[in-house]
């Protein structure tokens, strides 16, 4: 961080304290110093695509976790869920998530039209 004077040069960054004698002048120039990083996206040897059409969520305070699988309906009475991964995110993971789909649900949408749920599903979560 670096102090700017009222003459816009900038001097050694000191403490509050230390640079009291520098009066109401000074003025704190906030910098991000965080650099992002260039991020590289490699899929490990057991990273897979598939097709879900359930989720199920549990949440504890310590995390979200999420377990997708298939449903299958074999007869009117009758469904069978088959649970194939399961993936734990911490809270803000989650929220961050939720965002995102958020926005995306919102875009497809604009695109597409309105995103009918089946009025038969309960109250309950959707699968």
């Amino acid at each position: 961080m670096e102090r700017v004077g009222a003459d816009n040069t900038a001097s050694e960054a000191k403490s509050p304290a230390l640079c009291s004698d520098l009066g109401s002048r000074v003025t704190l120039r906030v910098m991000n110093t965080a650099i992002q990083p260039n991020v590289k996206f490699v899929q490990t040897p057991d990273y897979r695509e598939t097709y879900a059409n359930s989720v199920q969520i549990r949440v504890n305070v310590w995390d979200f976790f999420l377990v997708f699988g298939t449903m299958q309906q074999n007869s009117e009475t009758q469904a069978e869920m088959r649970n194939f991964q399961g993936i734990y995110l911490s809270p803000q993971q989650a929220k961050a998530l939720t965002a995102l789909l958020q926005q995306n649900v919102a875009n497809y949408e604009s695109a597409f039209g309105e995103i009918k749920l089946d009025p038969r599903t309960p109250g309950g979560p959707v699968h």
